[in-house]
């Protein structure tokens, strides 16, 4: 498959770029309000672009990873993006509806409401783990919301880029949503466009320079970030065999998915310490019958590049070096398809690679605690995480860990499926990011909720304007009682 080239950008290609945005913006300012029938013909026009070009995505991402299973883009990037377009096509006529506000007291019989109002042009800056997912999520709300979009892909993303290009030309044009790709110097170019919204998912470090570009054009942004995402397994759970397998099956779940390099992949597992062999033993014979071929299964994916393959090997030696206990459960890894089996990692030192970064890989580090409430202190003494995981059946420890710990979304007895709920806001807190999107809440975030109120006819205004006198004075005494 043939990709363009991507890197640094040229002053030429800068200026085409720029050019691009200004159609769009064109495009927008001659029809600032799209109405339900404009936007649900977009939206499964989208449908109908992903449907026809499904073999080709699957087959592009694949090739951007060096491999991933085709069943797996199926699973983690088609399905979800056609299940958020099938919500908003079901729901988008009553997301545009104004919204009937109370008014005071002292202001009846005026009315008040909010209207959804579209922004305009939403820049998309899309990561290389979910590029499909997380190109169409937040296009689908931004055409639900009445915008235009302009994407920017990831350098990793070649193919796909390609195959994305000539499908959105070919069912949209080039007025409504353009794509481009492009290295760290058009990136930089793209976040300092004069957006009406920016969302960008990708790392904390990165997110903080995107904050500061659009900080240039007081352009808002959603920052779907990252973090170290807990899993916590209580001894509840431990005592009882069966619900502590599917603890360790589920958690592992979210870990080997797309090779850990997923934005809310469980970070690192706290276990009872009197648990720690006994999570090793259930881990490795879930995998031995998961992935019989070891990394080298066509259902395990790839590292996506040469750098991030070297800097987790690089997180593992160190790890080794420290005398933490380092177990490979897959078999050995395969340097020519960039395949890291999935590890386990206990006994690591605060200061290492594993404990202080986010992994994004299938390393796994297993932290045992003594205490219910020692687990909870491990959590909230590190930066607040994009997701946290609980497992354990009991609704009063449920309520307990959920108002004790701060994360931006939860899975109890499960990991990563709150991500796929488009009744749920999807977004981080502090360090993991700002903002939510997902379903009614993306078609929010990219519309301007417009506060309008209407005065009646009939109104007693008149008592409150001047000469002020007794009857003024009279009327503040009741308003401010």
């Amino acid at each position: 498959m043939n990709a363009p080239q991507a890197g640094f950008a040229s002053n030429a290609n800068l200026v085409i770029f720029n050019e691009d945005f200004q159609s769009l913006r064109l495009a927008f300012e001659n029809d600032r309000y799209p109405e339900w029938n404009v936007r649900k013909d977009r939206l499964k026009k989208l449908v109908a672009m992903l449907q026809k070009y499904r073999e080709e995505i699957k087959q592009a991402i694949s090739a951007d990873f060096g491999h991933r299973s085709l069943h797996e883009s199926e699973m983690v990037e088609l399905f979800p993006s056609l299940e958020g377009l099938h919500n908003a096509i079901s729901n988008g006529k009553g997301w545009m509806k104004p919204r009937s506000k109370s008014v005071g007291m002292y202001f009846i019989p005026a009315s008040a409401s909010l209207m959804p109002q579209p922004l305009g042009v939403v820049g998309i800056i899309v990561p290389w783990n979910y590029p499909l997912y997380l190109a169409i999520g937040p296009l689908t709300a931004a055409l639900a919301a009445g915008n235009r979009a302009y994407i920017k892909m990831s350098e990793y993303s070649l193919n796909l880029t390609d195959v994305l290009t000539r499908a959105i030309t070919e069912f949209f044009g080039r007025d409504l949503i353009r794509v481009v790709n492009g290295g760290p110097e058009l990136a930089s170019e793209f976040t300092r466009l004069p957006f009406d919204h920016i969302i960008f998912t990708g790392s904390t470090p990165v997110g903080k320079h995107v904050m500061r570009a659009a900080a240039e054009n007081l352009t808002p942004v959603t920052l779907e970030l990252g973090g170290k995402s807990p899993v916590i397994i209580t001894e509840a759970t431990l005592n009882n065999p069966g619900r502590f397998f599917n603890a360790v099956v589920r958690t592992l779940a979210g870990k080997t998915l797309n090779a850990g390099q997923t934005c809310i992949a469980p970070d690192y597992v706290l276990v009872p310490r009197k648990g720690l062999d006994a999570f090793y033993t259930a881990a490795r014979k879930h995998l031995d019958a998961k992935f019989p071929g070891g990394a080298a299964s066509d259902d395990f994916t790839g590292i996506v590049s040469d750098r991030h393959y070297r800097r987790l090997q690089n997180a593992l030696e160190e790890a080794r070096l420290s005398g933490a206990r380092v177990e490979t459960l897959m078999g050995s890894p395969r340097p020519d398809q960039r395949k890291i089996p999935l590890t386990l990692v206990s006994g690591v030192e605060s200061a290492s690679i594993l404990e202080q970064e986010e992994i994004f890989g299938p390393v796994l580090p297993v932290v045992p605690y003594d205490t219910l409430e020692q687990a909870l202190a491990y959590v909230n003494a590190r930066p607040r995480p994009l997701a946290l995981y609980l497992f354990d059946d009991r609704s009063a420890i449920q309520e307990h860990v959920m108002r004790q710990t701060i994360a931006g979304g939860v899975s109890i007895n499960e990991t990563l499926m709150h991500i796929a709920q488009d009744s749920l806001p999807f977004g981080g807190v502090g360090a993991s990011g700002m903002g939510h999107y997902h379903g009614e809440y993306g078609f929010e975030t990219l519309s301007k909720m417009k506060p309008i109120f209407k005065q009646s006819k009939l109104n007693a205004m008149f008592l409150l304007a001047p000469p002020y006198g007794r009857v003024f004075e009279t009327m503040m005494k009741i308003m401010t009682r």
